[in-house]
C-alpha cells in the first residue's frame, strides 16, 4: 500500500496513536464499568464516548482557531485543548 500521499511524520504518528488508544480506553472502560448516560450542561444525555467526540472535535476547532490567530507553535492549543476536555469531561 502507497502511504506517501500523506505526511507521516512523528507527531502526525502520534497523534493517530493517541486517538487509537483513547478509543480502546473507552472501550475498555465501557465494558469493566458502564455508566449511564448523564445530563450535563448542554442538557443532553451524553457516554463517556459522546464526551470524548465532543471533546476531540472541539479541540480540532481550537487548534485550527489557534494557528489562525497565532501561528505554528501549538503547544498553547494543547493546553487549551487539555483544560477543554477535562471541563467536557467533568461538566458535559
Amino acid at each position: 500500500m502507497d502511504l506517501s500521499w500523506m505526511g507521516w511524520t512523528t507527531p502526525t504518528a502520534l497523534f493517530f496513536a493517541f486517538i487509537g488508544a483513547a478509543l480502546l480506553v473507552m472501550i475498555a472502560w465501557g465494558i469493566i464499568a458502564p455508566q449511564a448516560p448523564r445530563v450535563g450542561l448542554l442538557r443532553i444525555e451524553t457516554t463517556p464516548g459522546d464526551r470524548l467526540f465532543i471533546s476531540l472535535l472541539g479541540s480540532a476547532f481550537i487548534c485550527l482557531f489557534w494557528l489562525a490567530l497565532f501561528g505554528a507553535p501549538l503547544w498553547g492549543a494543547l493546553v487549551c485543548c487539555l483544560v477543554y476536555a477535562v471541563c467536557v469531561f467533568r461538566w458535559v
